[in-house]
């Protein structure tokens, strides 16, 4: 067992790790304050949230290189800081969200079944035009059969895509490595 806690104890894990849980919670206090305001919480404005993922990457590689790279960082290690802290934290938010969603209130997630059956009416001359009216009807069935379940891995794959060119641009800028041993 305390391999294992040593494992997570190197800094290339147990900063995003630290980092990710500090996201997973703002983008929560994000999806809090929408809720709050009368936005729905769960509705297409809640993509902002990524934002706050990239400040916190930023923040974090830079300060894996300034600390404990000693103003070097392998495009690796950017990388590895990059998709552990995003897929920390879309944990964290999906799960802090599903609990919402099912102890709290959840009429935030009826509201979230309605706006999509909403939005795939609006859509349904075009999506039955392009791929037939049994794509139609299949999502139209897993609109109406969705469970709060869907969420965490809905986070999880939407911020997984959403993290592939961030991530890789961040690790590339904060790149920097020591050239005096090819001398």
């Amino acid at each position: 067992m305390k391999s294992i806690l040593n494992y997570f104890g190197h800094p290339l894990l147990k900063i995003p790790l630290l980092a990710g849980l500090l996201t997973g919670v703002l983008c929560f206090l994000y999806f809090l304050a929408l809720y709050a305001i009368g936005i729905p919480a769960l509705g297409n404005i809640r993509v902002l949230d990524y934002g706050i993922h990239i400040i916190v990457m930023v923040a974090t590689v830079w300060y894996y290189r300034k600390y404990i790279g000693h103003g070097r960082l392998h495009l690796w290690e950017g990388l590895t800081i990059g998709y552990v802290l995003n897929t920390v934290a879309a944990l964290v938010t999906g799960w802090l969200i599903y609990l919402f969603v099912t102890q709290i209130d959840p009429g935030v997630f009826a509201e979230y079944i309605v706006n999509s059956k909403k939005l795939l009416l609006d859509g349904k001359k075009q999506l039955t035009d392009q791929f037939g009216p049994e794509t139609f009807a299949e999502q139209w069935d897993k609109t109406i059969k969705m469970t709060p379940s869907v969420l965490l891995p809905d986070e999880l794959t939407k911020k997984t895509a959403l993290a592939v060119l961030p991530v890789l641009i961040i690790s590339l800028i904060f790149r920097k490595q020591d050239y005096s041993v090819l001398q």
